[in-house]
């Protein structure tokens, strides 16, 4: 990106900023471990299939983990730059050692926290090693938070997916389904407290455990009603101050596109409505393309950067509720397909590449966002990167051997200076 659009996008975002309503008090704690402090709170998604689990080998074999696909992928056009080789090397993120030197990387390059996809179905936890194995068994555990994004959507077959299970009427074959009971939400909540906001590391905001939520219309059928959920909500939160903090804080994902099969859309205009009534505290993105669905083949980063921008403006303004955005390192969901298909335009994973998500553009999304945040007090100085290993998607921190940590170190410039 050059000089002269990063002022554009800036002076744009500045723009939509002097247009919002002014309904929003500004008066809010930022949610800084430093409650004291002006810095930035630099979050940034982990995906944990890159372990062994009890559940992936009896379903693809000993050993199985992600990086299989990671192994696998190959270019589906000219120019396309597959497969991404990890500069690591094919870690176990179960194992402390190497959970160490993610934390450690992560840590000293300006990210405050990692917010792991959580997996939590009727049957139990799924690809809970990273963090009960990984990082509690870290000796640098304490440098970093960690937080927890409930994934709670069907996990379907995506290890490959064939273009013929996306045209099926049922579509991929669904494996765990997102919906759980309301015993199974009970369990939960006790297992979330004991197992993990008690610990040390856990990030808090103003002594309230951040607990995210993905996908809103699957926690709404666990209740059946606005109302059964605000009370599910209750307990919960009754559960958390009894355990000794002020509060549970609530984050809703918020999408205005699907990305995976079984998603569906809230309807915009029913979006606030919902979030206060089951009493939500904040708000988040996954991923730009949550927002903005990339052209086919490729989409150039910039331009999704600055529809994203648009959007999260836009969206800051219409909610009471803090907005964390998001920023995005690319995407790229090509080695979820399969390889000896040809690659065309369907449903995911069988969509557009974001192109041209350098360092250097990346480095500039988060000056935008730095720009973003002194302009929104009501995101109180948070964000969340996506991500830091979502290698199968396109989008990751870790260093690979074209780029090395240059994407970190983007981070370190703008953010921990």
């Amino acid at each position: 990106m050059n000089k002269s659009n990063s002022i554009f996008s800036i002076l744009t975002i500045l723009f939509l900023v002097t247009s919002c309503s002014s309904k929003k008090s500004n008066d809010m704690t930022k949610p800084n471990r430093d409650e004291g402090s002006d810095d930035y709170t630099v979050a940034t998604y982990y995906f944990p299939n890159y372990h062994p689990d009890a559940r992936n080998i009896r379903r693809y074999g000993n050993g199985w983990t992600e990086w299989e696909l990671v192994k696998e992928a190959r270019p589906r056009f000219e120019g396309h730059n597959q497969p991404k080789v990890p500069a690591w090397g094919y870690t176990d993120e179960s194992d402390p050692d190497q959970m160490e030197q993610k934390i450690n990387a992560a840590a000293s390059h300006g990210v405050d926290a990692f917010v792991f996809d959580w997996y939590y179905f009727d049957d139990g936890p799924f690809l809970e090693g990273a963090i009960e194995k990984g990082f509690f068994g870290a000796d640098n555990n304490q440098m970093i938070d960690f937080g927890l994004m409930w994934a709670n959507h069907n996990w379907i077959e995506l290890f490959p997916t064939d273009s013929s299970e996306l045209m099926d009427e049922d579509g991929p074959e669904l494996i765990y389904p997102g919906k759980i009971s309301e015993t199974t939400w009970d369990k939960m909540t006790d297992y979330l407290i004991k197992t993990y906001f008690t610990h040390p590391s856990y990030w808090l905001i103003d002594n309230a455990p951040y607990f995210s939520v993905y996908d809103l219309t699957r926690f709404l059928e666990i209740f059946g009603s606005l109302e059964a959920t605000a009370r599910g909500v209750e307990l919960f939160r009754t559960k958390v101050k009894a355990a000794g903090f002020k509060d549970l804080h609530l984050n809703a994902v918020i999408w205005g596109r699907t990305i995976l099969p079984s998603e569906e859309i809230i309807p915009q205009e029913e979006i606030e409505g919902i979030l206060t009534g089951i009493g939500f505290t904040s708000t988040t993105s996954y991923v730009w393309i949550h927002h903005v669905t990339p052209d086919f083949p490729t989409h150039a980063y910039n331009d999704v950067k600055k529809r994203y921008f648009d959007y999260a403006a836009k969206f800051s303004c219409e909610m009471d509720l803090p907005y964390y955005p998001n920023v995005t390192m690319g995407w790229d969901s090509s080695p979820r397909t399969n390889q000896e298909e040809s690659f065309r335009k369907l449903k995911y994973p069988y969509t557009g590449i974001i192109v041209d998500n350098t360092p250097e553009n990346f480095k500039n999304a988060l000056l935008d966002m730095k720009a973003f945040l002194d302009s929104h007090p009501e995101s109180q100085n948070t964000f969340i990167i996506n991500c830091w290993n979502e290698w199968t998607e396109g989008s990751y921190l870790e260093p690979d051997t074209i780029h090395h940590l240059a994407y970190l170190e983007a981070i370190d410039e703008v953010f921990d200076q």
